[in-house]
């Protein structure tokens, strides 16, 4: 068992060490979106609403078709991936990087490679579901895809993608401040108090 967690260890000090390397360029940027997403400021949820809400706003006006759409992305992203290890160092100062951001960096990377490794676990299981359990499986997947129609059915694509992209950039400081988990324990106690009273009521 022990030597089973060592190696697990020891891969994923491996997988952290060369995304650090393949990232490395993208450091300085990495730890400024980091301290956004993380809310170390009181502006900084309404400034990331509010960019958000300028790019949907910008792609609603220009209503561009699928192809467009796609083909501005990836070239958007090209340019970010060309210009961004060039034009960091200058912006930033690359002399300026200390052990404090080189330790949050790593782990940035280390949660990055874990955020990878469940997703490919989840991915896994279904498979694995799929093998064992074949009727399980699919009616779990004709209900949730089911679901997932009816919502898109009911719901305008752009708004849709608009309130997943928001939620998904403000999650890491929902977490980060405890949101979640307040909002969670209040469901929970307010779950309780309908059972109990339930209870009471079938005494």
């Amino acid at each position: 068992m022990a030597e089973g967690d060592n190696r697990s260890t020891n891969l994923l000090a491996a997988e952290t060490a060369s995304l650090e390397e393949q990232l490395q360029g993208w450091g300085e940027v990495m730890l400024m979106a980091d301290k956004v997403l993380r809310w170390e400021r009181a502006w900084f949820p309404p400034a990331i609403m509010g960019v958000v809400s300028l790019v949907f706003l910008t792609i609603y006006y220009l209503d561009p078709s699928v192809l467009s759409g796609v083909s501005c992305f990836v070239m958007f992203l090209c340019l970010a991936d060309y210009l961004v290890p060039i034009l960091a160092p200058r912006i930033f100062g690359s002399n300026k990087w200390t052990t404090e951001q080189q330790q949050r960096f790593h782990e940035i990377c280390s949660n990055l490679v874990k955020t990878r490794r469940r997703t490919v676990g989840w991915w896994k299981r279904l498979f694995t579901l799929k093998e064992e359990k074949p009727k399980m499986y699919f009616m779990t997947m004709i209900v949730s895809l089911a679901a997932v129609a009816w919502v898109g059915q009911q719901v305008h694509n752009l708004l849709l993608t608009y309130l997943i992209v928001t939620f998904l950039l403000l999650l890491p400081g929902l977490n980060q401040h405890g949101i979640i988990l307040k909002y969670i324990g209040m469901a929970k106690r307010e779950i309780n108090k309908l059972l109990k009273q339930k209870e009471k009521k079938n005494e």
